[in-house]
């Protein structure tokens, strides 16, 4: 456990949406694409990846009791840890590309939105088929063509578009 608070930032107003970057990126690559899903009215929180209680704290700290909640890579890995065990804090969970987490369940009853790069080789689009696969009724895979694993800072548009698009039925 670590005693520094996580780094985080966040803008908008609206349902609360938080992304959890990848493990050592920190949170400044989100940026663009939390600053385009939060002008579509929601508020947009980007935490610095640790463990889950210390994602928790860090959202009773702002206030924030409840949100879809999801991250790239490992990033998402975490957010289907802190769905799993804190469910009642969870709409929803949208996953930046899907880590094989082969054993790590799903929160029952929880919708997922899976966003992936149709080229990337380190979480690759086959990971969100076969989570799909296991729970056609909660997951939807929005495969966005030419991207890569860093894909939600270099395809911006389309990963918020996703997002916004997913979440207005909400």
């Amino acid at each position: 456990m670590t005693d520094a608070p996580l780094p985080y930032a966040e803008e908008g107003a609206g349902p609360a949406v938080v992304l959890l970057a990848e493990p050592g990126e920190g949170i400044g690559y989100l940026a663009g694409l939390a600053h385009s899903v939060a002008s579509e009215d929601f508020r947009v929180v980007r935490i610095e990846a640790g463990e889950p209680h210390e994602v928790l704290a860090r959202l009773d700290e702002i206030g924030v009791a409840d949100a879809w909640i999801g991250g790239h890579g490992a990033g998402g890995s975490l957010a289907r840890i802190v769905a799993r065990d804190h469910h009642d804090r969870v709409n929803g969970i949208i996953l930046l590309g899907v880590e094989d987490a082969t054993g790590l369940p799903e929160p029952e009853g929880i919708p997922v939105l899976v966003i992936q790069g149709a080229d990337d080789a380190v979480t690759p689009p086959a990971n969100g088929d076969a989570l799909k696969a296991a729970a056609p009724g909660l997951v939807s895979v929005v495969t966005i063509d030419g991207a890569g694993h860093g894909f939600p800072a270099t395809h911006i548009g389309e990963t918020a578009w996703a997002i916004e698009d997913y979440l207005d039925w909400d």
